[in-house]
């Protein structure tokens, strides 16, 4: 599928989130990379939500694990690339969100497999 020989690094030198976002999405393509991603957010938000219900805030730290664990595995074992969480942290967590919201209202473009099925 996916081949880091051929995967670009992202540009250093974007200004906005307007403009990380489509390279965001270009580091996202493998269906189980971005279901992993919609997994691990929606993990993390289960945990955030027991933490402040049960007060066990130990549980922030679990859906850091959770969210960062399932996405890093998608982004290593099956798109075969960094994540762009090392270089730009901020949007890179941004664009987790704003992807998870994309998928659900079915606005993210298709993914690499997708457009092949066509």
């Amino acid at each position: 599928m996916s081949n880091s020989k051929t995967k670009k690094a992202l540009p250093k030198d974007l200004n906005s989130f307007r403009e990380f976002y489509p390279h965001y999405l270009a580091e996202h393509q493998h269906p189980i990379c971005r279901a992993l991603h919609y997994s691990g957010s929606m993990s993390a938000l289960l945990l955030i939500g027991a933490a402040l219900y049960s007060g066990n805030y130990w549980l922030i730290l679990a859906a850091l694990v959770a969210g960062y664990g399932q996405a890093w595995i998608g982004h290593f074992f099956f798109e075969h690339n960094k994540p762009a969480t090392f270089q730009y942290p901020g949007w890179s967590f941004l664009g987790d969100w704003v992807m998870l919201k994309d998928g659900f209202l079915g606005q993210l473009p298709p993914s690499k497999d997708e457009q092949q099925d066509k």
